[in-house]
């Protein structure tokens, strides 16, 4: 798996991580989500860096001028509901691409400690030979990214597949360099050191899903 952290160099993405982090700063939601989204904006244009171009001629009032344009048939699919202001951000700059939905969350049995992923809902286009974009803010454990993978196989073979997260754990991204395709893009905003006994990233930011649109009723 090709890894890319955004956080080995300083950029202004230090700035949005940074108040994402801010417990006093969460407080303000819609500031929560829109930080989110400018992340997602930065994590799309360094991955855009590694589409196929193909020369096209534009026509100007004033004559033509040729550009490399991507050629690439993107899908976006972001797992619900704390996808969702990341893959407003994505599909601020890919404005043409295609989109999927899913619903994926984590079902504790008996003990709290340990959980299964289960899925829900599904909206996805034809998959075939596309480039999939796959994004989830937080890769924590990384077994939703994983079943939300496998959930989406029926829909055809990606011709490529990226990875986009803001915050994961070492053990979430050592669990999805493991169990996805050697050919496969990370690209993460930055990488924190430990999960908590729930399975939460540590130092982390707590639940995004929440931060972004309010606490939900356990059931």
């Amino acid at each position: 798996m090709h890894i890319h952290n955004l956080s080995l160099q300083n950029s202004l993405l230090n700035t949005f991580i940074s108040e994402i982090r801010d417990k006093n700063i969460q407080k303000d939601s819609m500031r929560f989500r829109r930080n989110i989204e400018r992340i997602g904006e930065v994590l799309g244009y360094e991955m855009s860096k590694t589409l196929n171009y193909i020369s096209s001629s534009v026509e100007t009032p004033l004559g033509k001028c040729n550009v490399d344009l991507p050629e690439n048939e993107i899908v976006l699919c972001s797992i619900l509901r704390a996808g969702v202001p990341l893959h407003n951000g994505l599909l601020n700059y890919f404005d043409k691409a295609e989109n999927a939905f899913i619903s994926a969350y984590r079902h504790h049995k008996h003990n709290p400690e340990s959980f299964e992923i289960i899925v829900e809902y599904l909206a996805c286009p034809n998959l075939e030979n596309k480039t999939l974009i796959l994004a989830d803010p937080m890769l924590a454990t990384g077994q939703s990214m994983l079943a939300t993978f496998e959930a989406l196989k029926p829909f055809g073979t990606p011709k490529e597949t990226h990875l986009i997260s803001v915050i994961g754990a070492k053990d979430g991204v050592e669990f999805v360099e493991q169990n996805f395709n050697k050919d496969t893009h990370l690209w993460i905003a930055t990488i924190d050191d430990t999960l908590n006994n729930k399975g939460y990233i540590v130092p982390g930011l707590g639940d995004a899903g929440d931060l972004a649109f309010g606490e939900k009723l356990q059931q």
